[in-house]
């Protein structure tokens, strides 16, 4: 046996022992999923999010795993909010921003360069301005000019920390009278759904899919209102699972999207998100597009479980958590590394040098 190969043995070994901690610790992290809920709900009880200004709109700034409680929040609270919801995923801010506009800054690290430049555009436009933050430039930022800044538990990867970031916006919401969630008893309630059942079927669900779909390009799609969620599956599957692949909501995808499918294979997975408040013209929609995509894809159906709308958002939330854990295992990938993100900020930084 040669030096050369036993090298090789302890280097591979060695990657195989990091792997095993990262996904552990990934593994640990989703499992915490419904105690993130319930802690986030004290931590938005002890902080004062009173305010009496009435607005005119409301913008939520946040990019990544930071960013898409925002997209959720803003599909939960469309039938319920007064004013119009506006995601902000850029480095700046709409031209309507103005002192009537709530401006709500996440970024899980407090360090999200896009994040703070559409912050300083919110503040030299005098808008209102609430953060959720671990702390970074956001909560030193909140300090110096006074506003509420919701401080979450730092040190992990921004995508495991949905729980307190999505539960941290409805709360905002709920003290603006703009949601009608009690965020305390929507945790509760949905750990007693996952302890009555759901949470073994969807290990076992989520297992068997990853088992068929490991080499193949994932495509999800939801329901207008449910999008947001969709969204959240197809970057967990890019982060975790180390797999490109796409999001698209019903209607839209059977306008244009739905047709480029005559050139659809085997190689896709396409995965239908359904619940039971889907409006009824989608749902026949969906019917239909898993009719004709059947032949030309691998389809998969997941249906969510729960009362109301955030507890299903909830649900299929923590069942796409579980798939990409599954895949990432499968396909032999390290469920923490982002080195492109680290390279491509760390290029970026040289430039502004």
């Amino acid at each position: 046996m040669s030096l050369l190969f036993l090298k090789r043995q302890m280097h591979f070994q060695y990657f195989r022992s990091i792997a095993h901690i990262t996904h552990t610790y990934m593994k640990n992290l989703i499992e915490n999923f419904p105690i993130h809920l319930s802690e986030a709900a004290t931590i938005v009880a002890a902080t004062d999010l009173n305010c009496t200004k009435t607005f005119t709109n409301i913008i939520i700034s946040g990019l990544g795993g930071s960013g898409i409680g925002g997209s959720i929040v803003a599909d939960l609270v469309e039938q319920s909010a007064s004013v119009p919801v506006v995601i902000n995923k850029g480095y700046h801010i709409p031209a309507f921003a103005n002192e009537n506009t709530l401006f709500i800054a996440v970024s899980y690290s407090g360090n999200t360069e896009e994040t703070l430049l559409s912050l300083d555009a919110a503040l030299a436009k005098g808008c209102t301005i609430y953060s959720i933050s671990s702390g970074g430039k956001l909560k030193a930022l909140a300090e110096q000019y006074n506003f509420p800044c919701i401080v979450i538990p730092g040190g992990n990867p921004p995508r495991s920390m949905l729980g307190y970031s999505l539960i941290a916006l409805l709360g905002i919401f709920k003290a603006l009278g703009l949601s009608h969630y009690d965020i305390a008893q929507e945790a509760i309630a949905f750990q007693e759904l996952l302890e009555n059942g759901a949470l073994a079927e969807m290990h076992e669900t989520t297992q068997k899919i990853a088992e068929n779909v490991q080499q193949k390009v994932p495509v999800v799609y939801a329901c207008s209102g449910f999008g947001g969620v969709a969204t959240r599956w197809r970057q967990q599957l890019n982060e975790n699972s180390k797999l490109p692949g796409w999001d698209a909501v019903i209607p839209e995808m059977n306008h244009n999207e739905l047709v480029g499918w005559a050139g659809g294979s085997k190689e896709f997975a396409v995965f239908f998100l359904r619940t039971s408040f889907d409006f009824s013209k989608n749902s026949a929609r969906t019917d239909i597009a898993i009719e004709r995509l059947k032949d030309v894809a691998e389809v998969y159906t997941v249906v969510a479980a729960g009362s109301n709308p955030l507890q299903q958002t909830l649900h299929l939330i923590h069942f796409g958590d579980w798939l990409s854990y599954y895949l990432s295992e499968l396909r032999g990938v390290d469920i923490m590394d982002i080195e492109i993100i680290d390279y491509l900020k760390a290029t970026l930084a040289k430039l502004e040098k």
